[in-house]
């Protein structure tokens, strides 16, 4: 019997909801080694035959690898995207053509305040003045905000991306958000991406195809040049290297 088989059979009709960070941190110490290896189809299966409808996909809308896997596992699955307000308009159609193509449900989050309105209280341009600050007001609170329903996400997190997440597990436990975080394309290469890109014909955004291999907001992502790591054009000339909603 597969890991997923039993895992669907222990779970089923047993979703997560009334459960405590205690026992969901239990949870996740009793599965993760045994799903280390797993492939990411099954990690989503699991996670799915888990926590039900209290389990979500996130996505940035670099590509729609991670919302593509799920959605065959799991149809109408939600996928919650962060609208910064700062986005370049193709992650926007991005996410415009995955809710567009893919049987998903997907959701759209925003700050608590629009651009205009974080300028006039902190002033203009704060991911200039204070980029932590911007970053937290306008991804970690309003992503926080609307994990709230759920006891747990995935991720497209990849250790190959940098090496700050190359301890990133496939199943983990977020003591700050109490939430389990799965990341089911943890072991992926570049490689393994490129070739499900592929072979599924999945989307991806286009800028990833113009120089820009690690998309975020248009005011802090620059251009990287070939054989750079992908990484160094998110807030180029800073110390800064993630937003903290995976800190």
């Amino acid at each position: 019997m597969s890991l997923s088989t039993r895992a669907a059979r222990a779970f089923k009709g047993t979703h997560t909801e009334g459960r405590t960070p205690e026992e969901l941190r239990e949870l996740v110490s009793h599965v993760g080694a045994e799903l280390e290896l797993a492939p990411a189809e099954v990690i989503i299966e699991w996670a799915v035959a888990t926590f039900g409808d209290r389990f979500a996909i996130t996505s940035s809308m670099g590509d729609a690898v991670l919302a593509h896997l799920a959605s065959k596992v799991a149809p109408g699955i939600d996928v919650v995207f962060l609208d910064t307000g700062y986005h370049f308009v193709e992650t926007i159609g991005t996410r415009d053509a995955v809710e567009a193509t893919l049987p998903v449900n997907l959701l759209t989050i925003t700050p608590k305040q629009t651009v205009a309105e974080q300028d006039a209280e902190h002033g203009t341009d704060l991911y200039k003045t204070d980029p932590d600050l911007c970053c937290a007001l306008r991804k970690v609170a309003p992503l926080n905000d609307a994990l709230s329903r759920y006891d747990a996400w995935a991720t497209g997190l990849r250790r190959a991306e940098t090496h700050n997440r190359v301890i990133a597990p496939v199943v983990g436990w977020d003591a700050r958000k109490g939430k389990v975080k799965v990341s089911p394309l943890a072991r992926w290469s570049d490689e393994q991406v490129e070739r499900y890109i592929v072979d599924n014909g999945v989307l991806v955004n286009p800028l990833l195809h113009d120089g820009y291999p690690s998309i975020g907001c248009w005011p802090c992502t620059r251009r990287v040049a070939p054989g750079d790591d992908p990484r160094s054009g998110r807030w180029a000339g800073t110390t800064k290297t993630e937003c903290g909603i995976h800190a």
